[in-house]
Parts: C-alpha cells; structure tokens; sequence
C-alpha cells in the first residue's frame, strides 16, 4: 500500500466521457469524497455542459466538454480513459512525464504480450515501455501492484467474472480442479457500448437472445493470460461463449469446472468463503443460493454462488457490467492507487426493483 499522503481533492480527467462508461464514471465519481472531476473531454460536444447530454447528473456534475487539447489533462492527479482501443496508449506516455497516473478502460494496458495484443485489437501496440509497468487491474487479485502503480490497465467485463469466480480454485499446494474452463457467459445490452449499431437497436436485441463472438472474442486472450497466472504459469484451456440478452444492464456468467479425484472431499463453499472473506465488493452467497443480475444492479458488489454435482463444480456469478465489470473497478483502483479504502464513494446499495 502507497504510503504517500491522502490529497484533501483527487484532481480527475476523464477522456471519452460521452459512453455508457464515462457517465458511468461521472456518477460514481461526483459523489466521491475525495474526487473533484476538473476535465471531461469529447472532441465532437465540447462547449456542452455534461448535465445537457446526461440529465441524471443535473445538480451534480457542472462541468463542461472540454476538447483533450483545452482540458488540461496534465494537470490532473489521475486520468480515466473511457475511449476505444488505441486511444490511451497514444496518450499515456506524455501524461506518465507529468506524473498523472492513468486507468484505461479498454484494452491498451490488459495484455502485456504486445504480439497478442496486435493480433486481435489489429494495431501496433503505441507504447510497449509503459506496457511492461502497467498492471492488471483485478484489486482482489493484484492489490498491493495496483496501489504503487503509475497505469493500470482495468479488466474487461467478462474477465471479471471468469477470474473472481475461479481465483480460489487454483492452489499453488493442491490442485482441485482440471486445468479447464467452459464460460457461459450472459451481458447486457450497454456491454456493446453507446453507439449507433444495428445489433443494439431495440428491434434487434428485445425479445431476443444470442451468442456472439464464438469464433473469437477479444476477452478471450485477457482471461486466459491471467487464468494462466493464477495457475501458477501453467496453461488452462477456456472455452468462452459469451452471450446478449434483452435488457440494459447486468452480467451473469455461469462457470464449468471438473474437480480432480483427489480433491472430492473439498468443501467447495468453505473455501470460497474463505478466500473471500476480507473483500468487501466480493458476496459468496449462502450453499445453494442461485444470483440474480437485479441484485448488483448499480453497485460495485459481484455475487458468487456455488453448486456441485458429483465432479462437476459450477461456479455462477453476477455483476453489473457497467459499475464492478467497468466504472466501478476503476474507481476502486483509483483508490488504491491514492491510499484510499477501497470502498470510497462505492457503497452504494443495488437498486431493485
């Protein structure tokens, strides 16, 4: 943990803030004790108030789009990008100079083999130096990183919920389970983003339901290099099918595991409870509860419950893509980063109905 110390204001910039992530950040960020949000950016609104473009925000975020070049980012303490891939890495080197730290909410900073990176994000990596410092972004798995950090590269969705629902599977004393994971894995319709698409439009995604990317999804490589770390450098062999289902936000991802003969007598629930038990944003539900998307909707909590039959574990998880798969990780690494709990300004309650 940093031991620098606690600024009275964190000076934010976001970059992008015009996407279902940047207000998101917005939201969770102007009520933040220690946040002051002093440049928002969009080339296209700027001279905007944001509270014109996201009314939810009236009375609670004043600022106004800012072109990246009249933002003054380099003034800030720590900059989000909320952008597509490619964007931060361009960025990141001359803000890194000025001692602002960066969180990157796409995929600049989450592959560290820059070889892979450019085979499926299809462009030259801009910055492999500051690639090598960058950390992955998962707080309950790469805390104390994350918190002497200068860039962290925030995880995926999907990736959030493949790794926090088997991290405490792979023991370096005993394995338990076959090297293998079959991801079932279900998102909302703001998972593709704020944009004009024919695939998001109402008539297509309501009262439908779909795979996508079964041939190749960009999270895929992300999951894998870190399902490999926590294995201790071996390889586990992910099938991923991630899936679109008709409603705005939520993320439920059900996880297929094969427990090894000599690990049968394990008890499964006792383990994860354990393992858990000193993470605030982390709900192992009770033995033989079942989690529901509308549980973690609009906050930072990811629910796991377990269910075993014979030797087969299934490990299910439930998350808002939006806030714990996006934002609110951010967020939470942002704390870290600045010797903060990591619950500052991301207690809220989920919102249900």
């Amino acid at each position: 943990m940093s031991t620098s110390a606690q600024p009275t204001k964190i000076k934010v910039g976001i970059v992008g803030a015009t996407g279902y992530t940047g207000v998101e950040l917005l939201r969770l960020l102007a009520q933040h004790p220690h946040a002051e949000i002093t440049a928002v950016t969009s080339r296209q609104e700027s001279g905007m108030p944001v509270a014109d473009m996201f009314p939810s925000l009236r009375g609670h975020v004043d600022a106004v789009f800012k072109t990246p070049d009249e933002a003054a980012l380099d003034q800030c303490d720590v900059v989000f990008f909320a952008t597509p891939h490619g964007v931060a890495m361009k960025e990141a080197q001359q803000l890194v100079d000025k001692g602002v730290k960066i969180i990157d909410l796409a995929a600049d900073f989450r592959l560290q083999d820059t070889a892979l990176f450019e085979k499926w994000y299809k462009m030259p990596h801009a910055c492999p130096d500051i690639l090598k410092e960058s950390v992955y972004g998962l707080v309950e798995i790469h805390r104390e990183k994350i918190a002497q950090a200068r860039v962290v590269g925030n995880p995926g969705c999907y990736p959030v919920t493949v790794l926090l629902g088997t991290a405490p599977l792979w023991s370096p004393e005993k394995a338990l389970v076959e090297a293998r994971v079959v991801a079932d894995c279900k998102s909302g319709v703001s998972g593709a983003g704020r944009k004009a698409a024919v695939g998001s439009l109402f008539s297509e995604a309501s009262d439908n339901f779909k795979a996508y990317g079964v041939a190749g999804h960009r999270h895929h490589p992300e999951i894998s290099a870190q399902l490999k770390a926590l294995n201790g450098g071996k390889d586990v062999h992910l099938t991923f099918v991630p899936h679109l289902v008709p409603m705005i936000r939520g993320m439920f991802s059900t996880l297929y595991l094969r427990i090894l003969p000599e690990a049968m007598g394990t008890d499964f629930q006792a383990l994860y409870e354990q393992f858990y038990a000193n993470e605030y944003f982390v709900d192992v539900m009770p033995a033989g509860a079942v989690p529901e998307t509308r549980s973690v909707r609009a906050s930072n909590k990811i629910r796991i419950a377990l269910q075993r039959h014979d030797d087969q574990l299934i490990v299910m998880v439930a998350q808002d893509n939006l806030v714990k798969g996006a934002s609110g990780q951010a967020v939470q690494n942002m704390n870290l980063m600045f010797n903060l709990p990591e619950q500052t300004g991301l207690e809220h309650v989920a919102i249900l109905p």
